[in-house]
Parts: structure tokens; C-alpha cells; sequence
């Protein structure tokens, strides 16, 4: 029950980020919120990871060309993604197209790792996929020929395939979850220093920027993690994923509650989208060894979209 509970506010919290992020995003700039967001969250990540799991930080700092690469791609590539989308699109659209992420990281995985999926798989894959077309299309398909796509939501897209490279990297990482992105972290702070400083990023200088800032650093950055890996000491990865299909509930309901109503097409495309996600986590007789299954679900589950 303690885990479930875990498992539901993390993904609350990410699905705040959504609705939080693009307000933030109205008036201040991508590289401003990424900067920020991983600056005031660097140190407090660090202290969590030291003491929940206490890790060899020798062992996991050896690791770091794969940390590198893992930083410039999930904290650095994806989240400036993310914000950047946001100044275009809305938050329910980013969420319903990151609703996919599953059934993307499945596809990478079959491409370039050589690893099978079931009939059923591919099937929730194809749902998946013609649901994010009718988000992206606003429910007109034959836009994906003109090319006329939003911004943001081809924005949202990129983020989502960077977000698949880093799980598929990731997958191959052996550390503590918390401790390797901790390090990830730092890094990327490191690497959007000098960025900062030539652009002049300011820290917030209103209320509201400083509240969503707030948010942002403590909420989906610290509290999803700890609530994530803490209720992954008792609940297999498998099952822990599916939760991640809330946040669209979540995004939804926020979105709502904040006087924005939900047009069919986004209805329907959440729909398929959830359950194109559902489908390809249906196991039917697996093609590799349920040793490489697991490890791979594992690792996926593992690094959540922040």
C-alpha cells in the first residue's frame, strides 16, 4: 500500500512539471529553466542518494563517460526539449505525446539491440503511435504530409526520442539509480555553467517564477526519484511502469481543474496512447530469456522522464 502511494505521487509530481513548466516557460527561457532547475537540485540529490543508498562513489564516478553522455542527453537535451516545447504547445499535448515514451523505447530496442516483442506488442505500438498522430495532427492526419505540425509538439517529439537513446544507454549503466543521477546532474550543471553565464540567466526576479521554480526543483526533480526508487525496493519494475500511464490521467485533471476543457481529439488520442502502452507491455511467449527481459525492463523503468 506504502508503495503504491509512492508510485502515485511521483507521478503526480512529474505530471505537475507539465502544467508548472509551461507557465514558467511564458517568461522565462529554456536554458534559464534547465540551468536552474538541476542547479538548485544538484546538491539535495547528492545528500539523498549518499544516504539512501549509501553508494561506492569511486566506483560510480568511474562510470563517467557513460554518465557524460547520459547528462548532455536526459538532463541537458531532453529537458531543454521539454521547456522549449512548452512555450508552444500545451501541457496536456507534451504529456500525451511523452505517453508514448514506452512504446518508443521498445521499438529502439528492437532496432538497435536486436530485442523481440509480441504481436501484441507491436500492435499497442501501432495504437501508440496513431494515437500521438491524432494529437499531433489535431485530428486531421493528412497535416502529417503537409508538415504541418506545431512547434512545440515536433519539439516534444525530439525530446522523446533523446529520452529513448538515454534509456537504451542507460539500460547498460550498473550504479544506484539515485547516485548515478546525482553525478548526471552535476555534470550537466557543469555543462550549462559557462551557457549561463554568457547569456546572463537571471534567477527569478517574480513571485510566480520563483514558486514555479520552486516546484520544479523539489517536487519533480528531488521527490519523484526518492518516491520512485523507494517503492521499487518492493515493487517488481514491471508493474511500477504501468504507473507511469497516470500522468496523463494527472496532466489531464490538472489541466481541467485549471478552466482548460479537453477536446475530443486529445480524449481519444490519450486513450489510444494509454492503450497502445498497455498493449506493449503484454507479455505473451517471450523471444529472449526472461534473465534479459527483466534486466531490460529494469533499467527502463528505472529512469522515469523527469
Amino acid at each position: 500500500m506504502k508503495a503504491s502511494l509512492y508510485l502515485v505521487l511521483a507521478t503526480l509530481f512529474w505530471s505537475g512539471n507539465f502544467v508548472v513548466g509551461q507557465a514558467a516557460a511564458a517568461s522565462m527561457m529554456p536554458l534559464e529553466l534547465t540551468f536552474w532547475r538541476w542547479t538548485l537540485a544538484a546538491v539535495p540529490l547528492l545528500l539523498l542518494a549518499h544516504f539512501v543508498e549509501k553508494p561506492d562513489w569511486r566506483a560510480v564516478l568511474r562510470r563517467w563517460p557513460a554518465l557524460l553522455l547520459l547528462s548532455v542527453l536526459g538532463m541537458i537535451g531532453y529537458t531543454l526539449l521539454l521547456y522549449g516545447a512548452l512555450g508552444y504547445t500545451s501541457a496536456m499535448n507534451a504529456s500525451l505525446i511523452t505517453a508514448a515514451n514506452p512504446a518508443l523505447i521498445v521499438v529502439m530496442a528492437v532496432v538497435l539491440l536486436g530485442e523481440r516483442t509480441t504481436r501484441l506488442g507491436w500492435l499497442g505500438i501501432c495504437l501508440g503511435l496513431l494515437g500521438v498522430l491524432l494529437v499531433l495532427t489535431r485530428g486531421d492526419l493528412a497535416r502529417v504530409f503537409s508538415l504541418s505540425i506545431n512547434t512545440g509538439e515536433l519539439m516534444m517529439t525530439g525530446a522523446i526520442l533523446v529520452w529513448g537513446f538515454y534509456t537504451i544507454i542507460g539500460r547498460r549503466l550498473d550504479a544506484p539509480a539515485i547516485s548515478a543521477t546525482a553525478v548526471q546532474v552535476v555534470i550537466a550543471v557543469m555543462i550549462l555553467a559557462p551557457f549561463a553565464v554568457a547569456l546572463n540567466v537571471r534567477f527569478p526576479d517574480t513571485a510566480a517564477e520563483g514558486w514555479s521554480l520552486a516546484y520544479i526543483a523539489l517536487f519533480p526533480s528531488l521527490g519523484s526519484y526518492l518516491l520512485w526508487n523507494l517503492a521499487l525496493k518492493t515493487t517488481p519494475p514491471g508493474t511500477a511502469g504501468n504507473y507511469l500511464n497516470l500522468m496523463v490521467v494527472f496532466t489531464a485533471i490538472i489541466t481541467v481543474m485549471l478552466g482548460t476543457p479537453l477536446s475530443l481529439v486529445q480524449i481519444a488520442g490519450g486513450l489510444m496512447v494509454v492503450a497502445g502502452v498497455l498493449l506493449t507491455g503484454t507479455r505473451g511467449k517471450p523471444s529472449v530469456t526472461m534473465e534479459e527481459s527483466g534486466h531490460s525492463t529494469a533499467r527502463a523503468v528505472r529512469s522515469p522522464a523527469p
